[in-house]
């Protein structure tokens, strides 16, 4: 294992203050060339964001969070990232793919009942979690959280097809650090989840089964 990949899956961690800097569509584009390489079941590729950029991101947060909790909203700077990138999986992609003369035979392109674990979810996720990886890489921070409020609206809003899977949604920018006035302000904290322990390699792996 390199020293670098060493060093780059180790140091990733999650941002939750970010600078109003833009982040130019250039290296967006690197983000998402890498996080499009990750597995795909049949290459069925049904992976797609939507990126909001600068005074869009405000249609997100308007969207799911209200006056009430944004006021008392721990992690004030959160809302500064200049791109939120809204996460969708394609389950009809998986169909058609596994439809193909080369996959029909398994009879996974028959309905969405038929597969044993949902490919598209599972596909979405390694190309979020490679897009957290080449954002760090890229010397970006990024967040990664879970859309709990006001989906439906959001998804009228930004015209989304039904059949999309949403994922999660992706905050990316420069991080924001805290001067000398800010260190213990709680803008700049971590989450009561940063502080478990990590399982060692012998809680995780079962040799020979369980």
């Amino acid at each position: 294992m390199s020293d670098e990949f060493s060093r780059l899956v180790r140091s990733r961690r999650m941002v939750r203050a970010f600078r109003r800097d833009p982040i130019d569509r250039a290296t967006l584009a690197r983000i998402v060339d890498l996080a499009s390489r990750s597995p795909s079941a049949g290459k069925t590729q049904g992976w797609h964001l939507v990126v909001l950029e600068g005074d869009e991101t405000e249609r997100f947060w308007g969207t799911t969070m209200g006056d009430e909790t944004r006021e008392r909203f721990r992690w004030k700077h959160l809302l500064d990232a200049p791109v939120i990138a809204l996460s969708f999986a394609d389950p009809q992609a998986y169909l058609d793919r596994y439809s193909a003369s080369d996959k029909s035979r398994t009879g996974l392109g028959d309905s969405l009942a038929a597969w044993p674990a949902p490919y598209w979810t599972i596909d979405a996720s390694f190309a979020t979690m490679t897009m957290l990886l080449a954002a760090h890489d890229e010397g970006l921070g990024a967040l990664f959280f879970g859309v709990f409020n006001g989906e439906q609206q959001l998804r009228d809003d930004l015209r989304v097809p039904t059949h999309l899977q949403l994922i999660g949604a992706v905050a990316l920018g420069y991080e924001r650090l805290p001067d000398a006035t800010e260190r213990d302000d709680a803008a700049f904290s971590r989450g009561v989840s940063a502080g478990l322990p990590r399982l060692s390699t012998d809680d995780i792996v079962h040799y020979g089964g369980w």
